[in-house]
């Protein structure tokens, strides 16, 4: 799945959080993806959140495919979270909406 895909893809499932913003960063070349719950939209736009997530791109899309476990991508350093952790544990629901 390409990041323009991706972003479609969220903003069609409505794969935010309701009143929060989260922001997935991939890191480098790759950019980041932000979840405003506040205007309900997806971009892939840099801003400010109430939660970042960093994930690799390739890490991300096994989480989505569900190749890889949230959790025990936390645990083992693959998945940092900055901010609001209970927004992160959210981030199961969103990607089950990507899934859906």
């Amino acid at each position: 799945m390409t990041k323009a895909e991706l972003l479609t893809k969220m903003q069609d499932a409505g794969a935010w959080l309701p009143g929060k913003s989260v922001k997935i960063d991939f890191g480098g070349d790759d950019g980041v993806v932000l979840l405003d719950g506040v205007n309900s939209q997806v971009s892939d736009t840099d801003g400010p959140a109430d939660t970042t997530i960093k994930v690799s791109w390739d890490d991300w899309n096994a989480l989505a495919t569900g190749a890889l476990d949230g959790m025990t991508a936390f645990m083992t350093g693959k998945l940092k979270v900055e901010g609001d952790m209970g927004n992160a544990m959210q981030l199961q629901s969103v990607l089950g909406k990507l899934r859906g």
